[in-house]
Formats: C-alpha cells, structure tokens, sequence
C-alpha cells in the first residue's frame, strides 16, 4: 500500500498563496508556490516557516506565473529548497518578471516605512529582494507541453493548456497509476487573447480552483460600458485610473481600448499604461506568438497606440497632466504597485473614476472600494475617496460556475475525490453543492494546513 499525504499549505479557505505539498514514498512534489494577500493575518502567513521539512521537496510544478501561485519561491530557496521549479517556457518568464517586481516592491515599501517611522518592525525588511529573486532563477527548468516527463519509475507528469493566463496550465500528475489533476487557474472561454482551456479526460483526484464557483460572470457590455465611461471622462475633464493586473487584464484592456479607438467609438484620449511589470510582459506575448491568437502586426500596431511610462518621474508628470486621461496601472487588487501613487493624488477628487476590473479578494483595498469605504489608506495615511467607484467582471481571467463544470464535464469516469480550493468560502460552498447536484460526486473543502492521507494499492 502507498501512502500519499496531501499538505493544505495555502490557497485552502482563501483564494491567495496556493501551495499543494504531496508527501509520496518516491519524491516530494509541491504544486504551486504562492504568497498569501489580502487580510492581515494572510499576509502574516507569510513570514512563518512553512510545517515541513523544505529541504525534502524535490519539485516545484508550477500551474501558472501569477503572484499568488509562484510569489513564495524566494522564501522557499532561503528556507532550504534544492530541488527543481518546473513550467513552461512562457510561465517561467512571467514568473521571472513577476518574482522581480515584487521584490522592487518589497525592498521600496521597506525603504518608505523606514524612513517614515509607519511600520511597527524596527528595522523594516523586505520579504525578499532582487538578490534572492536571481538566485530562484538558477532552479528554473522548463517543459513543453503535453509531454509526460518521468520524475520518478512511478511517477510522472504534464502540462495542459487551461487558458487564463499566457503560460498557464492544468496539471495532470500519475502517481502509482492513480491520476491527481491541479486545475491551477482554469480561463474563460472565448478569451479575447487566449484560447479556450482545455478538459482533463479522466481524473482520480482533483485539486480544483473555486473563485467564481459560486457565481456566473455577468452578461455586461464591455465596451458600452468602457465607451460611457471614456465619453464622461472627457466632458468631466477629469481621469479614469484601472488598477489592472499586469498579465493578461493589462494586455486585453489595451486590445480592447485600441479596438474601439480603431472603430471611431471613443474620443482619442491619451492612454497611459503605468506598470513596468506589464510593458514586461509584452515583450513574453512578442516572444510567444503560439500562446495567443495576436498577429505580430496586430501587436505592435496595438502597442504603438499607448503611452508607456517608464520612469517614476513620467508618473509624477502624468498625475500632473491637467489634459482627461486614461491610466492603467498595477496592482489589479490595488495592494500595492505604481496605481497607488495616482489614487493617492486623484482619489479625494469627484471628477475621478476608478474602474475595478476582476476579482478583487477580502481584505484588499480593491474590496474595500468595491464595498464602498469613504477613506483608504495609502502610504500610511488615509486618503478621502471622493471618485466614482465602478467595476466591471467580464474581463475576469477566471472561469465562473458553469464554465468550471463544463471543464469538469470532460472528465470520463467517476473521480474519487474532488478538493476545492482557491476560493472564499461563499464560492467553496457553491462549488461543492453544484458539483454534488450535477455529477453527484464526493467533494471535499479542505481547510488550511489540513493535512488528507490518500492510499493506493
């Protein structure tokens, strides 16, 4: 009999810090490796050492590049990991690129609260810095799609595309014949940029994202809703700020905003794009045409049309710009990044909009705006907010309900277990009756740090 245990180390309960740990009698294998965001006590999650032994972890397989599946892997590396952090060439660029502005971010934000006396540690230090992001790099290996690679003689792997993000993936990992399927984060269908995911066929356990699971995108007009918004910003002469994740939502907003310059429906407003981060992964969608339905011509005319800021003295002369403009800046949940010196300055004003777009997780400043709070603190201090706060879902990079069962319909026989995680608990719930109602599957919601033994003959 082998005995497979299954650690909870994150994205249980939660949709942030997703880390799968699987404790089997040939290697041991971590699925993801995310920080924790949002409420305090997540991120204070962070700095504690992780309840196992590191330095046994063999691999890291890493389903997509987004901070909160690959932002604990500096950490990892000083707590003692050797082994190998696998993805596919374009996850391990985004995760590259991601993995160093978090550190630029880290080490800024530990400067400013030293030299401003507005954190409680003495000195502030960062959770890591550049150093330790270039050090992570060396145990990058990449792997190609929908080919099993043996890590083992009974166990091995491959990646299968899942849409969301460029790079990301679904993984399907044999161990001792059994097949355990990691949803990572499953896309939408008809993406603008992407693909539509693809289905597992048959799974034995599967370890399935739930942040929409309880609920369907809503059936908005994108771009009636952007055309308004542009048209108001303009009469106002005032700004509309998007705070937007710089992988996949920058780039489908860009495609979208250009799309509708191109068919004379807005006014020709300057457009700024303010995230280093996201002039970076441009470059990934220019060296990865396969991974995304852009053609090269398409892309550079695309981006010929925006303002990319480069400098954080170019950010200061576009708050001060009197001209309507359009910024979109990062970060998408407004936790931190270059969109919080702009809604430092523009917020208290009422000739602002402030347009959320996707998921914006408990705890985070993007929630609180959402729910409709009169102050936010940036910085340290409050600041009013006086601005027009929108939000729109469809340009979500998550699949709601009915497109999670739908990528669960593929799968061909009856699987033993269904885990959901990456999901609040509203979401978690929904899922899991949907499931037991459609299928009529066993579903279990495993809770942090909860550890489930699995044996196989």
């Amino acid at each position: 009999m082998n005995r497979i245990k299954v650690h909870f180390l994150g994205g249980a309960g939660t949709v942030t810090g997703s880390k799968t740990y699987l404790d089997t009698p040939e290697l041991n294998i971590m699925v993801d490796c995310g920080m924790f965001q949002g409420l305090k006590e997540l991120l204070e999650l962070n700095w504690k050492p992780l309840p196992i032994e590191v330095s046994k972890i063999d691999f890291v397989l890493v389903t997509h590049g987004h901070l909160d599946h690959t932002g604990y892997l500096p950490r990892l590396i000083k707590e003692g990991f050797t082994g190998k952090i696998i993805g596919t060439s374009p996850t391990l660029a985004i995760t590259e690129i991601i993995l160093q502005d978090s550190a630029k971010i880290h080490e800024e934000e530990a400067e400013k609260a030293n030299a401003e006396g507005f954190s409680k540690h003495h000195p502030a230090l960062p959770f890591y810095n550049l150093k330790d992001v270039e050090r992570t790099l060396n145990f990058f290996e990449f792997q190609e799609l929908e080919q099993w690679s043996q890590l083992s003689k009974n166990i091995k792997f491959r990646f299968v595309y899942n849409g969301h993000i460029i790079g990301s993936c679904f993984i399907e990992l044999e161990i001792f014949g059994k097949l355990f399927v990691f949803s990572g984060d499953i896309g939408r269908q008809n993406d603008y940029l992407l693909d539509s995911p693809k289905f597992p066929k048959w799974a034995d356990y599967v370890f399935m994202e739930s942040t929409y699971g309880h609920k369907l995108h809503p059936k908005e007009n994108i771009i009636d809703l952007l055309t308004t918004l542009i048209k108001e910003t303009v009469t106002n002469r005032g700004n509309l700020i998007i705070p937007s994740f710089a992988v996949e939502r920058l780039q489908s907003l860009m495609y979208v905003l250009w799309k509708l310059y191109r068919q004379n429906s807005i006014p020709n407003i300057p457009i700024f794009i303010d995230s280093p981060m996201g002039n970076n992964v441009l470059k990934v969608f220019e060296q990865f045409p396969e991974w995304h339905k852009l053609g090269m011509k398409e892309y550079h005319a695309m981006c010929q049309h925006f303002n990319i800021i480069s400098s954080y003295a170019d950010t200061w002369q576009t708050i001060d710009n009197p001209r309507p403009k359009i910024v979109i800046a990062g970060s998408g949940m407004v936790t931190g990044g270059r969109v919080l010196t702009y809604l430092k300055q523009l917020i208290n004003s009422p000739s602002t909009t402030v347009l959320l777009v996707g998921y914006q997780a408990e705890g985070t400043r993007g929630r609180l705006l959402l729910e409709g709070t009169r102050e936010v603190k940036i910085f340290g201090k409050y600041v009013p907010v006086k601005a027009t706060i929108k939000h729109m879902e469809s340009l979500s990079a998550h699949a709601d309900q009915t497109e999670l069962i739908n990528w669960l319909s593929g799968i061909k026989n009856v699987p033993e277990l269904i885990f959901l995680m990456h999901g609040e608990p509203t979401a978690l719930n929904g899922l899991r009756i949907k499931i037991k109602d459609t299928f009529g599957w066993k579903v279990s919601i495993p809770f942090l740090s909860e550890e489930a033994e699995i044996l196989i003959p």
